[in-house]
């Protein structure tokens, strides 16, 4: 497993992350004793940094994560989790429920600090809230040593082009964005490093999007979008091969791109993820499977307030 730094935190991080979102059974069912040992599986591989938010299975993913880590050193693992949003349509980034929010994170987690606090798709909610009370009280949590860096995620690439020269966070979380069918992050790499902010980025198959399976009902992309991945991941079955690894190798291996987080409750899975990043890359498959996705290169989706959707297709 190759290490990288994150922005100026100092901190080295696994070119592949855990993001523990299918531990609270977000994309179909999952059985918490397995998901428990995908958490130790994922540690074993050398994956060093994991992701979680209360939003995840309504806090089932930190309560599952919590179990998992009890049983690990504190110094072995990074962990993140989330604030501001608690629901499909629940969000607070209140100052108040913000410090109640991590309190609650971190008995369910069985730690008393976590090593990042993201404030949660704040893209739904005025920016002043974020600005004038979030951020701050982010601050005073990294003052009390509740949290040791702070930052922000969303899905709008506008939201961190406008919110970067105005506000001081150490890490953002940028998802969909750096994949095999959109690679619009590069555009926010000059601002990301001249600011000397972190970055994780997540998502390598777009929520679900580059699979033979079809996407479920709920995802927010096109028809248009849909039905070319559908085909780049079929047209690399065809081959005998797997557009989860190309995929997975494609976003691991850019140096700008400090780590990516995988989500999966499946133990074998996030091992065979972890080998793939250490391989080398298709070149040629690469090739032919970015001409097929050429036609929805960048495509995006709506996700909060209108003022940061101005850019939607890329």
């Amino acid at each position: 497993m190759k290490y990288r730094k994150l922005g100026k935190t100092g901190l080295d991080v696994s070119v592949l992350s855990f993001g523990a979102s299918s531990l609270g059974s977000v994309f179909h069912k999952t059985d918490d004793f397995e998901g428990i040992r995908t958490v130790h599986a994922a540690i074993d591989a050398g994956i060093n940094y994991i992701d979680v938010s209360p939003y995840y299975g309504l806090t089932k993913a930190e309560t599952v994560l919590g179990k998992a880590i009890q049983q690990i050193p504190r110094d072995k693992f990074l962990l993140s989790t989330k604030a501001g949003r608690y629901g499909v349509d629940s969000f607070d980034f209140s100052a108040k429920r913000i410090v109640s929010s991590i309190e609650e994170s971190l008995s369910r987690l069985h730690t008393d600090y976590v090593d990042l606090l993201f404030l949660h798709d704040i893209e739904f909610v005025p920016m002043e809230i974020i600005l004038e009370e979030a951020v701050p009280t982010l601050h005073k949590l990294k003052e009390q040593g509740k949290i040791r860096f702070a930052g922000i995620c969303g899905l709008p690439l506008e939201l961190f082009e406008k919110l970067l020269p105005q506000v001081e966070v150490d890490v953002i979380l940028s998802y969909c964005h750096y994949s095999l069918n959109d690679t619009s992050l590069l555009s926010l790499l000059p601002s990301i490093e001249a600011n000397g902010v972190g970055l994780v980025n997540a998502s390598p198959l777009s929520m679900g999007l580059l699979s033979t399976r079809g996407t479920p009902d709920w995802h927010p992309a096109s028809e248009e979008l849909k039905t070319a991945c559908k085909k780049a991941a079929e047209y690399c079955a065809a081959k005998g091969l797997d557009v989860a690894k190309l995929a997975v190798q494609f976003s691991t291996e850019n140096e700008h791109i400090p780590t990516t987080l995988v989500s999966t409750a499946n133990p074998d899975n996030i091992v065979k993820n972890a080998l793939w990043s250490d391989e080398p890359i298709d070149v040629e498959l690469l090739r032919e499977v970015l001409v097929l996705l050429e036609s929805v290169h960048n495509e995006s989706w709506v996700s909060g307030r209108p003022e940061y959707n101005e850019k939607i297709n890329r």
